[in-house]
């Protein structure tokens, strides 16, 4: 038996919205670690290490920032979740989404400004477009709002079309 999210937000039982909470994460979460993962991937040839490094140091390279990329994400769900309320993931899953772009955007832009710009703890290859203004790198901004753009899509598509039976 299919259930409408209005029926959940007044006052079906709380083992429901546990189960749609971990569905939404749990997509979400996924999408995000295999997005970031093929991302960090194929976004090497923009830095100076892509010719410089050995295989093995850009290994370690894609799994660092990826779980960085884990890290972040996992903070800009967590305002997300906090700016929609407790009716969450039933009401206000568009002012979550906002929240968890802006914020996943924001922090990368200002960490790919400190790291490139200020510290040169990495560099952008020749290759690499940069945004005006700020002199970071559209990859960077690009990956932080298709990946969790994708990401949040998939996680919030039909979260409350869940069966009565997999609360018990």
């Amino acid at each position: 038996m299919r259930i409408n999210c209005r029926l959940a937000t007044l006052g079906l039982p709380t083992q429901l919205t546990t189960v749609a909470d971990r569905t939404v994460l749990r997509r979400y979460f996924v999408t995000m670690a295999i997005g970031n993962l093929v991302w960090e991937t194929m976004q090497l040839p923009f830095y100076t290490i892509w010719r410089t490094a050995r295989f093995a140091y850009l290994a370690f390279a894609v799994l660092h920032c990826w779980i960085g990329d884990l890290l972040i994400g996992s903070v800009t769900m967590l305002f997300g979740i906090i700016a929609a309320g407790r009716q969450w993931p039933f009401a206000n899953g568009g002012r979550a989404v906002l929240v968890t772009l802006t914020s996943g955007v924001a922090y990368t832009m200002f960490s790919e400004w400190l790291n490139v710009v200020v510290r040169g703890a990495w560099a952008y290859s020749p290759a690499m477009p940069v945004l005006p203004v700020l002199g970071t790198g559209l990859s960077p901004f690009l990956q932080w709002v298709v990946v969790p753009g994708v990401a949040l899509w998939f996680a919030y598509r039909r979260p409350c079309a869940l069966s009565v039976e997999t609360c018990r």
